[in-house]
């Protein structure tokens, strides 16, 4: 069971990866698409048309796109002035419960993006814009990132739920824990040690 759920943990961690690099790619393009048209708008006094429109579709959808990388990476906020003073059994059965307040809720917001997009394919429902965009494109890319979420909140949490009744609190905390100051200068240290620094690079004869 363990073996399943790790390599299910490795699969998410893949398509989250790509994910990421997609949602990034449509919030760029938006804020291009943005620059843009205000550019145009001051020097010719011309408008794109429905530039803020799609760069909020852009946002949405990379917004959620993003969550499950950023949960596998532990990187949401968590207020841990409390906790990092508690004992580590302790701790360890705050991060699981954090993990299912959070899937609950994402869950719950999951049901209601399906309930939203059902009515909008039932309607045929359109923006009341310009660019009257059918409303179940952005809708349902949007809920793609909150299934993705979904798809891997639920092997993480049954992961660390077995490390814990295991004993392995350690493993409680690599997967579920909130990242400590020292994990992230560790990080910061090692991405900084693999760039190679402008200066030594010496240049082609």
């Amino acid at each position: 069971m363990i073996l399943l759920l790790d390599r299910w943990l490795g699969f998410a961690d893949r398509l989250s990866r790509y994910a990421i690099w997609i949602g990034g790619t449509l919030v760029l393009a938006s804020a291009i698409l943005v620059s843009v048209d205000v550019i145009l708008r001051k020097l010719l006094l011309v408008s794109l048309g429905g530039a803020d429109e799609l760069s909020g579709y852009a946002f949405a959808i990379g917004t959620t796109w993003a969550l499950a990388f950023t949960l596998l990476r532990r990187a949401n906020v968590r207020v841990d002035a409390l906790y990092i003073h508690l004992p580590r059994v302790i701790c360890a059965i705050l991060d699981i419960l954090a993990l299912v307040a959070l899937g609950g809720f994402l869950a719950l917001l999951t049901w209601q993006a399906w309930d939203v997009l059902g009515t909008s394919l039932d309607f045929m429902a359109r923006a009341t814009t310009p660019l009257q965009t059918p409303l179940w494109i952005p809708q349902s890319l949007w809920l793609v990132g909150l299934v993705l979420f979904l798809f891997t909140i639920t092997p993480l949490l049954l992961r660390s739920l077995f490390a814990l009744l295991g004993g392995d609190l350690a493993k409680v905390r690599s997967l579920a824990g909130a990242r400590t100051i020292e994990e992230d200068a560790a990080d910061e240290a090692a991405h900084t040690a693999n760039i190679k620094p402008a200066a030594s690079l010496k240049p082609q004869d």
